[in-house]
């Protein structure tokens, strides 16, 4: 299972990136001025990941990567492979394990993890 990560900048901005069960990071999104921004995008994956499209691309040194776009916006890119073979398996891993993906947020100095809050807010 992938997990969510929302980060803050030292400017202030917020982002997420989509890291595999192996804790490779996969994809990373643009910068939002919001945190709610990075939230609704996560939401909107999760709950609707065909919704979205991966389109291939190149870099000029032959790197494989993808970008994921909704209605035309670009709202993230894939990290880069040497090979199509390995791009098309970290997009199956993103359509697969997308919408069960856990959240973190380490956009603030204190950390809760999903199991801590349900424990506090119990």
């Amino acid at each position: 299972m992938g997990l969510f990560v929302i980060s803050q900048s030292d400017n202030g901005t917020f982002k997420f990136s989509f890291t595999s069960r192996r804790g490779k990071t996969l994809l990373t999104s643009i910068s939002c001025k919001y945190k709610a921004d990075c939230e609704l995008i996560i939401e909107s994956i999760k709950n609707n990941i065909e919704g979205f499209v991966l389109t291939r691309k190149i870099t000029p040194g032959k790197k494989h990567f993808f970008r994921l776009s909704h209605n035309g916006l670009v709202l993230a890119n894939s990290r880069k492979y040497t090979t199509p073979l390995r791009l098309e398996k970290c997009m199956e891993e993103i359509l697969q394990s997308a919408s069960e993906a856990e959240i973190l947020d380490f956009s603030e100095n204190e950390v809760i993890f999903p199991e801590e809050e349900e424990a506090t807010t119990a």
